[in-house]
């Protein structure tokens, strides 16, 4: 049997002609018509034990794997992996900026939650399962791979249209080339072919400058994010999805051709009462207004003693939610609006509900507060509504009670059990 490996050849001497350069033998190369012919032949290939070979359809044929040999591969397991990682990665993420590096109080939540944080641990899963899908194909596949030996073969060209082909390699441990022919020959192929290394491995250079140009353009994202954040500029940012970012808008009193009179503002609907009115609908200034005859009021309006553990229940629903993040939990004045305005090094002022100012105001203060706001402190009057203003308000009450409570708030039983721990302690 020859040597695949041409023997290298002496250079010729003058006035002779030119040798051909030997080539390597790459392998053999073996052309079908019909799929059913392709099948057949990479049954008896594999059975004939040779693992360096491949066949080559245009278009995806049912069985081919299994006639080939094909294994399953590890690529499920690196899918798995990537998705599993990237799970872990999300739920890691959202925990440590939740409650470690920016704790931050939102509408009286917990600072983790696992329901609130599936959405970007389901996309990070996904994210990260597909990237390990792409990318180990490609790893194990061996791709890209800009160059084959068979690319050199003109009846190899069909392989993209009408033809089907089978090609073992000359480096498979059992490949022997008369041996080798003789089987595929036997296939009842159209042609077989010898296939050799012509040298020519390296991608066009055409592919090589598109390539060098394309990593150069992506490197140009990153130098407009790096510009964008290193330095300053008086125009507005290019933003071609507007969305709700930007609207059109129309100032009181100017023209709108939209509506039939012309004009922008729309009167208010008839019948319609304005805030400040609503006493004008029989309702007393003691529950929307906090006073008593022109005087704060000292006592909770008469409609909202009948449920008194129910308003304090969500008076403290609704202070985690609109107060905490400046007051804090406890009332003290250290919420977190109020800490990290004070790392930014812009002090806010927040007064504690313990302070003896906040704890001699009248009821009706107090809601005229939350009402107006004070201060630096804004109104929540559009926000909050008037039952809940007196809700939060009793919080605050009774939070300065439990903060600043003495024994002569305790009721008899109490003293005495307070009395008796103290003795059995001692």
């Amino acid at each position: 049997m020859s040597d695949p490996v041409a023997a290298t050849v002496a250079a010729p001497h003058e006035g002779t002609e030119a040798t051909p350069e030997p080539r390597e033998l790459f392998g053999l190369l073996v052309e079908f018509k019909h799929e059913d012919d392709l099948l057949a032949a990479c049954r008896r290939v594999r059975d004939a034990g040779f693992s360096k070979w491949d066949a080559h359809s245009p278009y995806p044929v049912h069985g081919i794997d299994a006639a080939i040999g094909i294994r399953p591969t590890i690529l499920p397991w690196i899918v798995f992996a990537g998705g599993f990682a990237g799970m872990l990665g999300g739920l890691l993420l959202q925990w440590w900026t939740n409650t470690v590096d920016y704790a931050w109080v939102v509408s009286g939540k917990p600072y983790f939650s696992l329901p609130a944080n599936i959405p970007i641990i389901f996309e990070m899963t996904i994210l990260f399962a597909a990237f390990g899908a792409v990318f180990g194909m490609l790893a194990l596949n061996g791709l890209p791979k800009l160059y084959h030996a068979a690319f050199h073969s003109r009846r190899f060209r069909r392989v993209t249209d009408d033809r089907f082909f089978i090609c073992i390699e000359a480096a498979d441990p059992r490949f022997r080339e008369a041996e080798t022919r003789a089987l595929l020959e036997s296939l009842a192929g159209d042609a077989v072919e010898r296939i050799e290394e012509r040298g020519h491995t390296d991608p066009p250079k055409l592919i090589m400058h598109v390539g060098l140009v394309a990593a150069c353009l992506a490197l140009l994202p990153l130098a407009l994010a790096a510009r964008a954040w290193y330095s300053k500029s008086t125009l507005p940012r290019i933003h071609p999805i507007l969305n709700m970012d930007q609207q059109e808008k129309f100032k009181a009193q100017r023209a709108h051709p939209l509506f039939a009179d012309g004009r922008a503002m729309r009167p208010p609907v008839e019948g319609t009462v304005a805030r400040a009115d609503l006493h004008l609908l029989g309702e007393d200034d003691h529950y929307y207004y906090g006073k008593i005859d022109g005087e704060w009021a000292t006592t909770l309006p008469q409609r909202l003693r009948a449920d008194v553990p129910g308003l304090l229940e969500r008076g403290r629903e609704r202070f985690a939610i609109f107060c905490a993040p400046c007051h804090g939990m406890d009332g003290s004045g250290n919420g977190p609006v109020r800490l990290r305005s004070d790392e930014l090094g812009m002090p806010l002022v927040v007064k504690a509900m313990h302070e003896d100012a906040v704890r001699e105001r009248q009821l009706g203060h107090l809601f005229n507060i939350i009402s107006n706001g004070i201060n630096t402190m804004p109104p929540y009057g559009d926000q909050v509504p008037v039952r809940d203003r007196w809700a939060i308000v009793s919080y605050v009450r009774a939070l300065q009670r439990s903060q600043l409570a003495t024994t002569a708030d305790l009721s008899e039983e109490q003293r005495a059990e307070r009395q008796r721990r103290r003795s059995g302690n001692d």
